[in-house]
């Protein structure tokens, strides 16, 4: 749309994008010693020269076991202090500071065994959706809010936002998607240990993407509320707003497409082929006017949906993506998720 309401909202969008002045271009990095660390032979810790090779042997080998990829030992050292759960996530990185799982812990007075694990946007601090959270409350939903991985008090010291886990380095994106995926995995072990029979997932943005990867492992998980939907992952660095600066970062070494195939292992269309017979019930959220997760993306994931018969339901903004966290569209999104989890889980 081209509209003068259309223009305003763009105008709007830009502005919130241009807030902040610490987005960095990093170098490329192809990341092969972070894809070895995974321990699928087909990436050695040496990649002889041929990286480009070596990353598309160790993605084919993961998307052909991906049950394997998203496994992991379980947690045994959970630790929750007031409303504040943590745990050694089971994914170890070269961090200390982000190999500590945070997630906040606010229980509904009567949630009749009802949870959710909920994951904020890219760049999220601390007390992201943490309002979301309380919200859910009202509707007798349990949240555990989790930072996923280089977020907030899981960043390495120096940082300023959670460029590790969104970067022009190709492994160490692949291998910060997977942490964050399987640390929902074990946030969800975590309720059903404390006697939850109703478990589902919301994410936002970043969030979203890993929620649905999570759920097409988890057959636990019962509602998913995905909260702006593309198909690939690679396709919102490329041409959104929010990642110019890491599209810079792959210059002209890498193309979309290529990067697409790269990080096909971290993207929603991998998995839909899992969906089918599983009782999921879905939410997708996206927005008229996103300059970031571009509507000709979040089309196909609504196409796809359609066209697999896959149990969902569609919520349309009427707003783009920075927007999406402004008044009165926070409180549409708000309530439109809280009210699908209500009636879902």
């Amino acid at each position: 749309m081209t509209g003068p309401y259309a223009r305003y909202i763009d105008r709007w969008e830009r502005k919130l994008a241009t807030r902040d002045t610490n987005r960095v271009v990093r170098p490329f990095e192809w990341g092969t010693e972070w894809l070895h660390s995974v321990g699928f032979p087909s990436c050695p810790e040496n990649a002889n020269g041929d990286a480009a090779a070596c990353v598309s042997r160790f993605v084919g080998e993961a998307l052909a076991d991906s049950d394997r990829f998203f496994s992991y030992p379980p947690v045994g050292d959970y630790q929750l202090r007031e409303n504040r759960l943590t745990f050694t996530s089971p994914v170890p990185s070269r961090h200390p500071e982000n190999d500590t799982v945070h997630a906040l812990w606010f229980p509904a007075p009567q949630d009749r065994g009802r949870a959710l694990v909920v994951l904020p946007q890219w760049n999220s601090d601390a007390d992201g959706h943490v309002g979301l959270a309380r919200l859910l409350n009202r509707f007798g939903i349990s949240a555990l809010r989790m930072t996923m991985a280089y977020h907030a008090e899981r960043k390495p010291a120096g940082f300023a936002r959670a460029d590790y886990h969104v970067s022009s380095n190709i492994g160490r994106t692949i291998h910060a998607g997977r942490q964050s995926v399987i640390d929902t995995r074990a946030c969800l072990d975590w309720l059903v240990g404390q006697g939850y029979t109703r478990v589902g997932l919301l994410g936002t943005s970043l969030g979203s993407c890993m929620a649905f990867i999570a759920a097409a492992h988890d057959p636990r998980v019962r509602v998913g509320i995905f909260n702006h939907v593309s198909m690939y992952f690679s396709d919102v660095v490329w041409t959104g707003l929010s990642t110019q600066n890491v599209r810079q970062g792959f210059a002209d070494i890498v193309s979309q497409d290529d990067l697409r195939r790269y990080w096909s292992v971290i993207s929603p269309a991998s998995y839909l082929k899992r969906l089918p017979g599983r009782d999921l019930r879905s939410l997708l959220v996206w927005a008229r006017h996103d300059s970031t997760f571009l509507p000709v993306y979040s089309q196909q994931v609504l196409r796809s949906f359609r066209e697999m018969n896959l149990a969902h339901q569609v919520f349309t903004l009427p707003c783009g993506h920075y927007t999406t966290g402004q008044f009165p569209f926070n409180l549409m999104d708000g309530l439109a998720m809280c009210r699908f989890a209500a009636r879902n889980l």
